[in-house]
């Protein structure tokens, strides 16, 4: 007999420092053994590692990460940060950095390895966006 997972979700604020995306992986990796998705953590973890670098690097103030179930298969990973506007390589799926630059692939490598993905520009006290991508879990029926 199937069961359904009830749904849940988990938010953790992050200080502006350099060790705040190992802090956000790391707790993606206790969440999501704590709901029995530990398969997911790879493919999870490598999402978080992009998107909160990507906050780190790019936005000059905290951010978050947001780990949420969706349709208990699927877990969706966001990162909010203050800065509103969404990065060339997430909101235009066709373009790419020049093939010697030395960055700008993690959020190509983020469409690729999710199976959903998105970007909301956010209004209201805190503004900013919030950027997310989503992974599932085959093995369950």
């Amino acid at each position: 007999m199937a069961t359904v997972s009830p749904s849940w979700a988990c938010t953790l604020q992050l200080p502006r420092d350099p060790r705040s995306p190992g802090i956000g992986r790391a707790t993606l990796r206790i969440v999501l053994d704590a709901h029995d998705l530990a398969p997911l953590v790879p493919t999870a973890e490598l999402l978080a590692a992009e998107l909160l670098t990507n906050a780190h690097l790019h936005t000059s103030g905290p951010y978050a990460l947001r780990l949420r179930a969706v349709e208990g298969r699927r877990v969706r990973v966001g990162v909010w940060d203050s800065d509103p506007t969404v990065p060339k390589g997430f909101d235009d799926p066709g373009l790419m950095p020049p093939d010697m630059a030395e960055s700008g692939r993690g959020l190509h490598l983020v469409r690729a390895c999710a199976d959903a993905w998105g970007a909301y520009r956010l209004c209201g006290d805190r503004g900013g966006k919030l950027l997310w991508a989503e992974c599932q879990r085959d093995d369950l029926e």
